[in-house]
């Protein structure tokens, strides 16, 4: 079991029994959202399944994944180079604190269940970063549990809270007021929340114009 995401390593691979259950309808609102050309930087591509499913069904983007993590990354690139998609480039390493990301630009920036499984400074840090890549209306999407107000938004989030500080204390469920707080420090604007299965929500962010 991988200590940072969760995902269990065997024979088979790297496989995550969450990313096959929420793809589908995070693929469902990215379809709203997304440019219709152009590239999607996702960060913490983690097994790349997600990214995987997201190309096949949007060709008309090109779609680079990326991870920190390189056991991660290895297994992303495997599942990618298995599904062999002209739109779908392989795994690149990229650390969200770092002053330069191996992209110089994006249509569009992808990070999902990342900023509760690591340190606060990932979230600026990943503000900052696609600040620098995204042009005016340009989103950042989010996707994973938020506190709202300051609460829970179910107990099973409060437990599943609990359970990350408890393994790493600088880790835990980000409050969504924070986060865009942050995301205005940094050149967006939150443009919608959309609720998804399992309490989660998808966050878009806008870059403003500059």
């Amino acid at each position: 079991m991988n200590p940072r995401y969760g995902e269990t390593f065997g024979a088979g691979g790297v496989e995550s029994p969450a990313a096959e259950r929420n793809k589908q309808p995070i693929l469902e609102v990215l379809e709203t959202v997304l440019p219709r050309s152009g590239t999607v930087l996702e960060i913490a591509s983690g097994t790349g399944q997600h990214v995987v499913h997201f190309a096949r069904a949007l060709p008309n983007l090109v779609w680079q994944p990326t991870d920190f993590d390189p056991e991660l990354r290895a297994a992303a690139a495997a599942r990618v180079a298995a599904a062999a998609l002209d739109n779908l480039l392989p795994p690149l390493r990229l650390d969200v604190l770092d002053a330069s990301w191996p992209v110089i630009e994006a249509g569009a920036v992808l990070c999902i269940n990342m900023i509760h499984i690591s340190p606060w400074a990932a979230t600026p840090g990943l503000l900052r970063g696609s600040a620098r890549l995204l042009g005016p209306r340009a989103p950042l999407i989010l996707y994973g549990p938020f506190k709202r107000a300051g609460l829970h938004t179910a107990a099973s989030n409060e437990a599943f809270d609990a359970s990350l500080r408890a393994r790493n204390a600088d880790w835990g469920v980000r409050d969504l007021d924070d986060v865009a707080g942050c995301a205005r420090e940094h050149g967006f604007e939150l443009a919608d929340v959309v609720a998804m299965p399992a309490n989660n929500l998808t966050v878009v962010l806008e870059r403003v114009a500059v």
